[in-house]
Order: C-alpha cells, then structure tokens, then sequence
C-alpha cells in the first residue's frame, strides 16, 4: 500500500511538473537620443574634438567609441533592443554636407532598431526626412501628427511598429514635440497633435494585436514624459528625448534618477529614461516583464562615453573619411577669442548667457546703419561653447548650425514685449525660445504665469542710457529668419512684423565679421541686460 501511495505521489509530481511554466522576460534597452550630427568625439564645449584633446584622451562620444560600447553591452545581453529617441540631425558640419546620409549610414552601421522622429528631423523640409526614412534599415516612428495630405510622408511614417525579440512581441510608439511646426521647418501639410489621444490609440491597437509589451519613444521632454505616464495607461516604458536630459541614480548633478518613476492611473509604474545628449553616454535599462507584461523591475545607468571606451577602427576611418570634404571648410581660423564663450544650453536657456550676447551684439553691429536698434536671438539656436584662443569656421558652425539668415523687421514696443512674454514662457521646460537680446534690457520672474506677465519691465537704448520700451512706438528690429517666420513660438513676428526682410547674410558670417576687426581678440561678457527678479 505504502508502495502504491508513492507512486502516485510521483505521478502527481510529474503533472506538475508537464504543466506549463512561465518565467519572466528581461530585455536590455540600449538607447541615445538627440545625438545631433556628433559624428565625431566632442570635447567638454560639445564640439569636435581637436588634436590636443585627443592627445589628453578628453574626447567623449562620437560613432566609433557608441559602436564598441554597443557591441559590449549585446555581448554581455543579447537580448537587447538599440532605440533612439530622435534629433539625429542637426548641429555640425557633417549634417550641413551629408543632410541625413550621413547619419543613416552609421545608424545602420550601428544596428539601431528603431528611433522615433525629433522636431530637427524637419529641418530641411519632409523631403530630407523621406530621403532619410528611404536609406534607413530599421522604422522610424511618429503617431501625434497627421501626415496624410503630405505626398513625401503620408502612408510611409507610421506611428507604431511591431519587432520580435527572444519570441516576445514588442510594440514601440513614437512621439515629437507637439509645437514642432514652431521648432523646426515641417510645411503646411503635416498638423501634430497633444501627444496622450496619439498614445491612447496606438496602444489600443498594438494590444488588440496581442501586444502586452509597449515602449514609448518620446521626443517630447522629461516633463512632458512624466505627464504623459501618468495620464495613459499601457504604457511599460519611455525612452526619451529633446529636453537633454542627464539622469542618473547615482550623480547629484542630475536631473533625477535612472529611471526615473511614475505611477500610471492603472497602478503600475512606468520607468522613465533619457541620456543627456551629443552621444556623450549610451543608455541601458534592463527591463523585466511578468508574463501579462507588467513591469515588475528596471534597472540600469548611463554609460559615460569617454576616453575609457575605444573607438571602433573600422568605423573610426569611415568616419574620417566622410570628413575629408569638410576639412578645409573647419579648419579655417576666422576669428580668435581672448576666453572661452559660454554657450551652454543650460545657461542660454535661462538667463543671459555670453554667446548669446555675441550674436545679438553681432546682429545688431550688422544692421545698425539701416536704423535697427534691438537685436533678439532664441537660446536654442547656441549649439556649443568655444574654448580660448582661434576659432575656427567648424567651431562656429557648431554654434550655429542651422544656416539660419539675419532678418529685419518693423515692430511696435507692445509686439516686442509679447515677444519677450513668449521667450520666457517656458524656461521651466529648457525651451530654446529664451530671448538673448542686444539694444534693450529686461527684467522677468517665474512668479507669474506664462505670458501672463512674466515681463516685468523693458528698457531701449536712449543714447547713452535707457528709457522705457513705448507700446505705441514702432522699432527696427533684427533677428534670425527662424524667429521672423515664427519659430520658437515668436508668432508676433510672423503676424506683426512690418516691412519683414527675411535674406540678409548668414548669421555665421554675421558673427565672424564682428569678431575680427576692432573686436580682436573677442573678448566674453555678460553685463545684465537680462535680469531675473523675484
């Protein structure tokens, strides 16, 4: 008897064991996002490294050292998903020339499996976009715009897509900034939307396909990411972008932690990450997944891409080699600087910043015999410091990058104060609208709302002093044809602008001549022409 008992003691073991067992997923999420054109190693100002950084081994990022450190990480897990979360281009030479050929190649190089589309993506029109889109192995995402009446996107730029990884189906869903047509150049065919009723049908749809893993390429900012996680449920993971932002669990100078939590209206909590930018870290979060798909860990940290990574040869020469027609271009000595230039989007963003004064310094010298009195350039349109001594061409087209023009325009006092309202309406954010100015002062607080008063007083230069900005009076004003036409949400520019010439010489050519001459060597400063009060 006690013999037939433990057989079917065995027999009941054996059941158990023929059932099915289901075992958790890990996936590791390698990931970079507004990477910017940073073809090549950058030094501490974000610009192209030179020889003597090099030589010092203080060089960060740049194709060839992302490749090795990608190649490393899918050795150790290889099951792992390369992301980007948008603004591949844009912001050095290699961008200028190549357009997005360049970019595409190293990308596919790299063996990235999807990224999602960033407001620079449209720089150039749809047309480099598509050209891009064509020359890619892998999807790029965009689902909060309607792009249907545009002939170059519609029926091509898919808002979500499906990959495989180790047998799981993975859903990925893009988004860019909802004021993209203010940030970038996209035409009048394609309208963006709030991105929450996007991502609601996105990921009905991709469930409705039996998907239970959903990743969010977001190039819409930290803030925004956190919002967005807290307002839609089914989404298990962000990965972001367009804000820069530096997080980490371990680095006080971060933004916050890697990743970063929020509690969805669901219950579950989405991590969310993002790796600063210009290629400078590799993000990697190792995700782990119940069998209904739930997020039940995630952990990982930027990767510091410096001297410690070696650069790939092969794709190190490759990339010298896409450089060769750029050379003579940068290595041009136009100007010299008695100092470094801070251009720091962290200070450009925010409060008056020494590049900013440059260019608006710059712009102002330039038009003045026509009559122009107020100079007003975006802090986003600073790309990079320059660092002490000669300053080469390739250093200032990495400060501006964006072949902008010097325009003109007529506005009166009451317009040029709304301007400023809107330049200060979202410093919060580390909007690129921030106003660096040259001919008049101001003084804002963030104890108001947006353009809700923020503005709280306005000077013009009066001869030798200042006097109040008068509403009524109409003034000479010079910009950058970007912000004429309304970009960076400066729409009274593009609605009140009087006698508006949009085709003056290039803003890079503008600043090199102001840098020579009687301003040699450049020396830096900051006197308080933008104040910040209580």
């Amino acid at each position: 008897m006690k013999r037939l008992l433990l057989g079917a003691a065995a027999i009941a073991l054996l059941a158990g064991m023929s059932a099915p067992a289901f075992a958790d997923y890990t996936l590791t999420i390698l990931h970079t996002n507004d990477f910017h054109s940073r073809i090549e190693p950058i030094n501490k100002y974000d610009s192209t490294c030179g020889e003597k950084d090099t030589a010092e081994g203080k060089c960060f990022g740049g194709s060839a050292r992302l490749d090795t450190a990608i190649k490393e990480r899918r050795a150790a897990d290889p099951n792992s998903l390369l992301v980007d979360g948008g603004d591949q281009f844009q912001g050095s030479l290699f961008y200028t020339y190549y357009k997005g050929k360049a970019a595409a190649e190293l990308m596919n190089t790299l063996g990235y499996d999807a990224m999602t589309v960033g407001n620079h993506e449209f720089d150039d029109g749809p047309e480099v976009l598509r050209g891009f889109m064509d020359a890619i192995k892998f999807p790029i995402l965009l689902s909060n715009a309607d792009v249907s009446k545009e002939p170059t996107l519609a029926d091509v730029l898919k808002p979500s897509t499906i990959i495989e990884k180790d047998g799981q189906k993975i859903g990925l869903i893009g988004l860019t900034p909802r004021d993209a047509v203010e940030l970038s150049s996209p035409g009048k065919n394609i309208t963006f939307t709030d991105p929450e009723p996007a991502l609601k049908r996105e990921i009905a749809k991709l469930q409705a396909e039996g998907v239970n893993k959903i990743i969010v390429l977001s190039h819409s900012g930290y803030k925004v990411d956190q919002r967005i996680a807290a307002s839609v449920d089914g989404i298990d993971v962000i990965v972001g972008g367009h804000s820069h932002t530096y997080l980490s669990s371990t680095d006080d100078k971060a933004e916050g932690p890697y990743p970063t939590w929020v509690d969805a209206p669901d219950g579950t909590r989405v991590p969310i990450v993002q790796a600063a930018s210009y290629g400078k870290f590799l993000g990697e979060l190792k995700v782990t997944f119940d069998d209904d798909g739930k997020v039940i860990d995630a952990v990982g940290a930027p990767i510091i891409m410096d001297n410690a990574v070696a650069e790939d040869a092969t794709i190190k020469a490759r990339v010298h080699e896409l450089a060769g027609p750029l050379e003579e271009i940068r290595a041009e000595v136009v100007a010299d600087t008695a100092a470094p230039i801070d251009g720091n989007r962290d200070t450009c963003r925010a409060k008056e910043c020494e590049m900013g004064n440059l260019v608006a310094d710059a712009m102002l010298a330039h038009t003045a015999s026509q009559g122009v009195t107020i100079a007003i350039q975006n802090g986003g349109g600073l790309r990079a410091s320059i660092d002490e001594g000669p300053v080469t061409m390739g250093e200032i087209l990495t400060v501006l990058p964006f072949q902008n023009t010097v325009a003109t325009f007529q506005l009166t006092g009451k317009g040029i104060v709304a301007a400023l309202e809107n330049g200060v309406s979202q410093v919060e954010e580390g909007a690129g609208r921030f106003p660096q100015v040259a001919g008049l002062k101001y003084t804002w607080t963030k104890a108001a709302k947006p353009n809700e008063g923020r503005i709280k007083s306005v000077e013009v230069k009066d001869g030798d002093g200042w006097a109040p900005i008068d509403p009524d009076k109409t003034y000479l004003v010079v910009t950058n044809d970007y912000m004429r036409r309304g970009g960076d949400g400066y729409s009274v520019f593009a609605t009140d602008a009087q006698n508006a010439y949009d085709f003056g010489p290039n803003l890079e050519n503008v600043v090199i001549e102001y840098m020579t001459g009687a301003n040699a060597p450049y020396q830096p400063y900051v006197d308080g022409r933008v104040t910040e009060a209580e």
